[in-house]
């Protein structure tokens, strides 16, 4: 294989479909919409005040840290790196940032460095809810609701059946690999 091979030495299968940036946008929106209600319950926790704003813009900051994170430290290690068959695009703009890695070790890098970006899953649950339980609000309890339903409903099940469903890593990835069977070993 050539140095534009988006595999080198991995024996995958790659999925030749083609993305466009309009269809990028559509899956990368969850996570989007993600950061953004996650910013705004900051915003509303905090009474609109300096604070308010200062945690918003530092979540903001952090959860596109975190997606160049990604793309610096897992993406040379996936199949689809420089491709077009990347379905959120990270493969082609990680290749602006580092060289394609040879060998089998996305799942070690995907195990290794996906946990930078799980806290925001978290910090605007840990911001909200004791702003809820001090003072009710019900726009804060619809944020809180929607943040929820996008991050830990709509985000992984858009990942699982769509992202992931055609990667030709899923076997060996961490979210996707197939569960053994206890009672068979």
């Amino acid at each position: 294989m050539d140095d534009k091979s988006p595999c080198n030495d991995i024996d995958f299968k790659i999925d030749q479909r083609q993305y466009t940036h309009t269809q990028e946008l559509i899956n990368n929106l969850p996570y989007i919409v993600m950061m953004f209600l996650g910013a705004a319950i900051f915003v509303k926790s905090f009474g609109g005040s300096v604070w308010a704003y200062s945690g918003a813009i530092a979540y903001l900051v952090y959860a596109i840290a975190g997606t160049l994170w990604i793309m610096v430290f897992i993406c040379p290690f996936c199949a689809y790196w420089n491709t077009r068959s990347c379905p959120c695009g990270y493969g082609m703009i990680a290749a602006k940032f580092r060289k394609k890695e040879a060998g089998k070790q996305f799942n070690e890098k995907f195990r290794k460095n996906i946990w930078v970006i799980v806290p925001l899953w978290f910090i605007p649950l840990f911001v909200g809810v004791p702003v809820i339980i001090r003072g009710f609000s019900w726009w804060l309890l619809f944020l809180l609701a929607a943040f929820v339903l996008d991050a830990f409903v709509i985000l992984p099940l858009f990942s699982v059946k769509h992202g992931c469903k055609a990667c030709p890593q899923k076997n060996q990835c961490p979210w996707m690999k197939p569960k053994t069977n206890l009672s068979s070993q």
